[in-house]
């Protein structure tokens, strides 16, 4: 049984910072692929990174979130800097068992998913 538990959301101003963390019980970050998605009120999910052997992060967040994993802890953090009211939403991380240098964007090819952490931005 794999179970990811994500942390670190909170209420912050336009333009701080929060960095959240998913830890996991049962899969092995450090030969799994690890996305982090987020949904806002009334809309789809939508991809936000993911991190294997290499990373990948949507367009709307590039240059301003940072995926890095803690094998030791077997955590992948995700570090939202610069952060817009846009980004309000519920973040969740998931798994897969594939490894890859170009992880997926992709929600179907994600077996397991944590609880959400809420992150709200206010302007």
């Amino acid at each position: 049984q794999v179970t990811l538990v994500e942390s670190g959301g909170g209420l912050v101003q336009a333009g701080g910072s929060l960095r959240l963390s998913c830890a996991a019980s049962g899969r092995t970050f450090s030969s799994t692929t690890v996305g982090w998605f987020r949904q806002a009120p009334g809309k789809e999910r939508e991809f936000v990174a993911a991190i294997s052997w290499g990373v990948n992060y949507a367009d709307s967040v590039k240059g301003r979130f940072t995926i890095s994993t803690d094998i030791a802890k077997n955590t992948v953090y995700l570090q939202l800097n610069s952060l817009k009211p846009e980004d309000t939403a519920v973040y969740y991380c998931a798994t897969n068992p594939s490894t890859t240098y170009y992880p997926t964007d992709n929600s179907s090819a994600y077996d397991y998913w944590g609880q959400g952490t809420q992150v709200t931005v206010s302007s």
